[in-house]
Parts: C-alpha cells; sequence; structure tokens
C-alpha cells in the first residue's frame, strides 16, 4: 500500500470498520494507524474556526481557543443577500482550517428561523428556505473549493432550544419538503456537502440520526448525497439503529464499538451497510488528505480581516432613516451612547464563539479615525436593572449633539444556543433610556445589535434613524463607521420579517411545544409566506432595507420557456447621485389551487451595484420547481395548470412589477375511484368526459336524469360517486355502475 494512498474497506478487519464509524475523541476522527489512516480534526463552525486550545486532549471548552477571524455570523450575513461575498468568506474560513489542520469545520446550519424566539436564529440563514439554501451555498462551496469539508446541519427539523434533544418535531410532509428541507436539497445537490450532521431532535417520532427514511431514502436515494453523515454532539442513542439507518459517524464517541462488531457478526448490520458506512469515511479522509498534507501554511490575518469587514459592510439593515438623518455630516458634533460601542456584542454564544484575531469596536474606530465624539455607556451589558447615574451621564452627554447615535440591543445572557427567548423586546432599562435621551434631542439613531429579530415598533417613535446592524464580527467597528458616515451605502435586506408583535406569528399558537412534541401546526405560512397571505401588518416585510441611493425598477417582462419554466427580466436603475447597490427580488404567485398555498413566494434574487444614474437589466431564469408544490397526494412535487404571475420588488411588500405567464401542468392525475368525488370526476381529463356521458344518456332516457337545480349540483359535487344512491334513489347506483364501467373501458 502506497503512502498516499488510503485502504478500501476490504483491507480492513470488521473491528478497524467498525471503530471508523466513531469518533476518535471529541474533536478527532478516529483513525486506523495500523492501515495508514489518520484521526484528522473536524471542528465548530459556522462563522469562523472553533478549535479549542485543548482540542489535543479531546476536551471541550467553549471560550478557550485558538485566534481565527470571526465573520459576522449568519443572522448578519444573510441580510448580504450577496452568495458571491459569502463564498469568499468561505474560502478564508478554509484557509484558516488548513493552517490549524482541522479538515472539516462545522457549518453552515441552514435550519429555517420558524419562530424569531428560536435561540440559534443567530446562526441560521432564514425564514425562507430559497434564500437559506442560495447564500449558505457559498460557505460549502468556498470552503470546499479549498480542499476542506464542510458540514451542512442540522439535519433536519432543529428550529428550537427548548427540549432540543429529545423534542418530536410533528411536522406534515408538505411543509418538510416545502419549508425545512429545501434548503438543504439545494445544497446536496449543487454543492455536495462532504459531510452532514443531523439534528437532536426527533422528526414524527423518530430521531434524526436513527432516521432511514431521513438519511437514506430522502437524502441519499432521492437527493443523491454522496459524503458521509455524521451526529450531533451526543444525538446518536442507539448506534446499530442509527449505522442501519445511514449514519456514517456517532460523535463525540461513546466507547461503544463493540456493539457494531456484535451486530455485524449476528446479523443485525448487514455487511455491506457496513462496507458503505466505513468506506464513505475512508473516502472522507481522502478528500482532506491533500490539503491536511500542507506544511507551514499561514493565512493573512489582515486580508481575512477585510473580507470580514465587507461582509460587516453589507449585512447592515438600514430600516428607518426619516429626514435624512444618516449619514452623519463630517463636521456633525456626535454623541455616542450604548456600551455596545464600546463593548460590541459580536457573536452569538455556545459552541460557535470565536476567539478573534483582531476586535475593533466602534469606538475605536472613531479614535482612529479622528472623529471627536462624545460618549457614555448608559447601561451595563447585563440584564440588571438600570443605573440610574449612568442614564443622567449619557442624557447629559446628548445635550447639544447634531446627532446621537444610540447602540441597543440584546447582551449575550438574553440569547444563546441552549435557550429559546422569551421575548422579542429588548431590556426595558435601554428602552428607557432611548426615551430619556429622546426627551432632551431628537436627532437620534439607533444602531442594534441583536441575533435575531426585536421588536422596534414600541420605541421607533423616538428614533429618527434606526439600522439593525445584527452581529457583525470582529470589524464591526470600522464597517459601521463606513456606513454611519457615508463612505459606503447600506444595502441589506433582511432575512426575516420584523413583526409588530411576537404574537402575530403563526407559529407561537405550538410554540415551544407540550409533553415532549411541538407541532408545527402553520404548516407552509412560516414568516412571510403567513404575514403576506393574510394581509398581516407587520413592523418590516422580508426583503426590506434602504439605501441613501433610489432605485427604480422597472421593464418587467415574462417569458414562458417551456410547458412550466419561465424567464423573467427587468430593469434596475440607479436614480441618485450615490453609487449603491439594490437587490432585485422576484416572487412566484400561483393563482387558483387544489391546495392552500401562499400568496407568493421567493424564487430568484441578485444584487446589483450601480454607479449614480447608471441602469441594468436582470434576468432569471424560472425552473419547474419554482412553481411547484408538495402534493401529499401524489407523494411528489406537482406543478398545476393554470396563471402565475411572477413579481419583481425589492421586498416581499414592495412589488415593482407583474407579468403573467400561462402553463401547462405537470399532467399529474390521481386515478379515479368510486371515492373520488363527482367533482374531481368533472376537473379529470378522463372523468370529465364520463361526467358529460352521463348527463347525455339521461338526457336519452337511457339512464336516470341529473339533477338540475344548483343546491342539487352542489351537494353532488362534494360525494363520492358511491353515495349517489342518497340523492338519487336507486338511480345513483346505476350511474356510479355506469361511470366505472366506462372508466375502466378507457384506462384498461
Amino acid at each position: 500500500m502506497s503512502e498516499s494512498t488510503y485502504p478500501e474497506v476490504n483491507d480492513l478487519t470488521l473491528e478497524e470498520k467498525a471503530s471508523l464509524t466513531s469518533g476518535g475523541d471529541a474533536w478527532h476522527l478516529q483513525g486506523v494507524e495500523a492501515k495508514g489512516i489518520p484521526g484528522y480534526m473536524i471542528t465548530d463552525g459556522p462563522h469562523g474556526l472553533r478549535k479549542s486550545l485543548a482540542s489535543s486532549t479531546g476536551e471541550t471548552d467553549l471560550n478557550d481557543s485558538v485566534p481565527a477571524t470571526c465573520f459576522p455570523p449568519a443572522a448578519g450575513l444573510s441580510s448580504s443577500w450577496n452568495p458571491e461575498l459569502i463564498h469568499q468568506v468561505g474560502e478564508a474560513m478554509a484557509e484558516e482550517c488548513i493552517q490549524e489542520k482541522v479538515a472539516v469545520i462545522l457549518g453552515p446550519g441552514v435550519n429555517i428561523k420558524r419562530n424569531p424566539l428560536g435561540g440559534r436564529c443567530f446562526e441560521y440563514w432564514s425564514e425562507d428556505p430559497y434564500l437559506a439554501g442560495h447564500e449558505a451555498i457559498g460557505i460549502v462551496a468556498g470552503v470546499q473549493s479549498k480542499g476542506i469539508g464542510t458540514s451542512l446541519k442540522h439535519f433536519a427539523a432543529n428550529n428550537q432550544e427548548t427540549d432540543r434533544l429529545r423534542v418530536s418535531a410533528n411536522i406534515s410532509q408538505r411543509a418538510l419538503r416545502e419549508i425545512y428541507f429545501p434548503a438543504f436539497e439545494h445544497i446536496v445537490k449543487e454543492a455536495q456537502p462532504w459531510t452532514i450532521m443531523c439534528s437532536y431532535n426527533r422528526i414524527n417520532g423518530v430521531h434524526s440520526a436513527q432516521n432511514h427514511w431521513l438519511l437514506t431514502d430522502v437524502l441519499r436515494d432521492e437527493w443523491g448525497f454522496e459524503g458521509i453523515v455524521m451526529s450531533d454532539w451526543g444525538a446518536d442513542h442507539d448506534r446499530v439503529a442509527s449505522l442501519n439507518a445511514g449514519l456514517n459517524l456517532e460523535m463525540p464517541p461513546s466507547y461503544t464499538d463493540d456493539q457494531i462488531v456484535y451486530a455485524a457478526r449476528d446479523g443485525r448490520i448487514q455487511p455491506e451497510q457496513l462496507d458503505r458506512m466505513a468506506q464513505g469515511m475512508i473516502d472522507l479522509v481522502n478528500k482532506t488528505r491533500a490539503a491536511m498534507s500542507v506544511e507551514g501554511y499561514r493565512f493573512d490575518v489582515d486580508a481575512h480581516d477585510e473580507v470580514a469587514h465587507q461582509a460587516a459592510v453589507e449585512s447592515m439593515v438600514l430600516l428607518k432613516n426619516d429626514d435624512a438623518i444618516l449619514p452623519v455630516a463630517s463636521d456633525a458634533k456626535v454623541a455616542v451612547i450604548g456600551e455596545f460601542a464600546r463593548t460590541p456584542r459580536y457573536q452569538g454564544g455556545g459552541s460557535s464563539h470565536i476567539t478573534p484575531t483582531k476586535m475593533t469596536s466602534f469606538l475605536d474606530t472613531l479614535t482612529a479615525r479622528g472623529v471627536d465624539a462624545k460618549f457614555a455607556p448608559g447601561f451595563t451589558l447585563d440584564l440588571e436593572p438600570a443605573d440610574a447615574a449612568m442614564a443622567a451621564d449619557a442624557v447629559e452627554v446628548a445635550k447639544g449633539a447634531d446627532i446621537v447615535l444610540m447602540f441597543l440591543g440584546l447582551p449575550e445572557a438574553a440569547e444563546s444556543e441552549g435557550f429559546d427567548r422569551e421575548t422579542l423586546d429588548i431590556p426595558a432599562k435601554q428602552v428607557e433610556l432611548l426615551e430619556a435621551v429622546a426627551a432632551e434631542n431628537k436627532n437620534i439613531v439607533v444602531v442594534l445589535s441583536n441575533g435575531s429579530v426585536v421588536s422596534v415598533a414600541p420605541w421607533a417613535d423616538n428614533a429618527k434613524g434606526i439600522l439593525e446592524s445584527w452581529l457583525l464580527g470582529q470589524a464591526g467597528g470600522p464597517a459601521l463607521a463606513d456606513v454611519i458616515f457615508g463612505n459606503v451605502s447600506p444595502s441589506g435586506k433582511l432575512a426575516q420579517t420584523v413583526p409588530m408583535d411576537i404574537n402575530d406569528d403563526p407559529s407561537m399558537i405550538n410554540w415551544p411545544g407540550e409533553e415532549g412534541h411541538v407541532d408545527y401546526g402553520e404548516g407552509v405560512f412560516v414568516g412571510y409566506r403567513y404575514y403576506d397571505t393574510y394581509d398581516k401588518a407587520v413592523d418590516y416585510p422580508f426583503g426590506y432595507g434602504l439605501s441613501y441611493a433610489t432605485f427604480e425598477v422597472s421593464d418587467v417582462k415574462v417569458a414562458k420557456t417551456g410547458a412550466n419554466t419561465a424567464s423573467v427580466s427587468a430593469v434596475v436603475k440607479n436614480t441618485s447621485d450615490v453609487d449603491a447597490a439594490e437587490t432585485v427580488q422576484v416572487y412566484v404567485a400561483p393563482g387558483k389551487s387544489a391546495v392552500a398555498r401562499p400568496i407568493h413566494e421567493l424564487k430568484g434574487f441578485r444584487k446589483v451595484f450601480l454607479k449614480a444614474g447608471e441602469s441594468a437589466e436582470v434576468s432569471f431564469d424560472l425552473d419547474e420547481r419554482a412553481f411547484a408544490y408538495w402534493s401529499e397526494k401524489f407523494d411528489d412535487w406537482h406543478v398545476e395548470s393554470g396563471e402565475y404571475a411572477i413579481e419583481v420588488g425589492t421586498s416581499s411588500r414592495d412589488i415593482a412589477g407583474t407579468g403573467m405567464v400561462e402553463l401547462d401542468g405537470d399532467g399529474k392525475a390521481e386515478p379515479l375511484t368510486e371515492w373520488s368525488t363527482f367533482g374531481e370526476w368533472s376537473d379529470d381529463p378522463v372523468g370529465s368526459k364520463i361526467v358529460a356521458s352521463v348527463y347525455a344518456e339521461g338526457e336519452a332516457g337511457n339512464l336516470p336524469k341529473m339533477p338540475d337545480n344548483d343546491m342539487m349540483r352542489m351537494f353532488l359535487r362534494s360525494m363520492p360517486i358511491n353515495s349517489m344512491p342518497m340523492l338519487m334513489s336507486e338511480g345513483g347506483k346505476k350511474i356510479t355502475a355506469f361511470m366505472l364501467d366506462e372508466y375502466a373501458k378507457v384506462t384498461e
């Protein structure tokens, strides 16, 4: 055997095969030294490398890790709507893994933000699966382009922290397929992540780690996944059941390799299945071998910090800018209030906690750039009551300033992996301080720091400007200064709706569940799909974000390109004297449907940078999937025939133009039976001809005559045809027999 190649699974003993399906320790694969298979390291992301300083011993310390670039978490980066930028972030993360000899970085996490109270919303991408998949794919493709693996997580339906280790997410097939699976599916089919991490929770009663339907039937057989599946840390509760379901790797090890050996010997695990799972681990080692063989590599700390800087700039969303209060004039007297300006909250808490290579606060940046600004912390970054002296000092600092920048948001104690939030509100002491400052100075811009949406409406009248900065990573200070002082125009767009009240969210009636389960009763109506369909008032809609520039989207054109495909184009023009970027969004709005469908769904987006006065044409191709819903009747995607609207705009509620397209439909039809309603027979291409014959034969006297009043027709339409005797006695029985006989002649 050559030193440059690893063995095939057939070269291993049973015990060696079993050992490959469990980790060596908390952060390493289990190698087979005798066969030249190394135990490479795998460790946390998802927005930068978190390699524990104690990793060589396999211990876990979430706050003690090697320095690495802290990029904006997905809460911010998702608002960039810029897959190319996200790809650059992925490349940089991979380079740091190469330096630190990490073969797989654990991320990205593409679970849906079902409810904004979810504790890990800060590291997930969106309430919309199309956006989540088409953005996070940049991390996967970027990292893997450098020879480092990713671990797409958490598959699937990890949408809350409450009871996350065991709760059963009870979800309909349609909701799984339309909301909770598509981001995973898109990334698997287009980028083939080298690993996927399963979630802790159960799905419809079955733990993800031992769910054969999930890990094999759907992931591998339907989507064509070629990599390995690992457990989340501690999610594997039955190694034999998990391996049979399609789990290649238990992490961390439970030191129970003997269970796999015994099960293989007594037939509970088939040899072919163990070989597949073990060979997957060998293949993973082979994929990472080249990158792990690089010696002496050092990544460019400053270059990566600049990538983090640009990512932070594009992560911010300008929500409000009354009286064009932003950008701040260069000669303005500035007051800065809020401890976040000095001690930024730049990442979320838990397993993704990174030690940054450098950290530049907003105040640090002002000092470095020679901006003279008065500062008062105003409050402490905890959940303790307000400090009256600090508040009074802040009010004093605000007096006489041309503009007050108030840095408000959620302290780390308010949101983290491990627990769900209980409210959308920011701490009351911060709101009270804002009110006190506003009584002295009306020229306030609030800069928010938070990992998921917070309530804005209760205090928004006290601010002329609101800049949602999310969590910006280590370069947030310079990025904020760039946007606030007008070096660059904000270009972020909301990846999740900002509701007026948390009780407006459709999932709240079942949040966070009870007695070990949570019912996803809202079905496919998650986020804007619910708010827009039912015309619910929101504070800021999905896809929304202001700019210092103004744009016009016009000349929307839609063309049918196939039986169930279309193209759409539009012209976007920068109508201002400010160079800036706009994101053009495409939504598909179905017409009349046999099922309840959202009023529209995002199916395309493009971020376009335009100089002042410049215009550009953008175009999109919409495939059949863009128009489909998951039919539980057909157990498949289904495109209905009929008219669809294609909307082009700059948010889900700012639609600039609409085009129409008439689709043929996919022709799927369920066989007609005696349990099919008369209405279903009437609507079916074959059945409608038989229904016409029934009426004709009735008029001719060969069959009982069909009722001709509207009320009877209404009752008849909703009846299975085997119930027709209820309306027509013996005659109904004859009609049913005639219809079934005629259908058999046509279809046999």
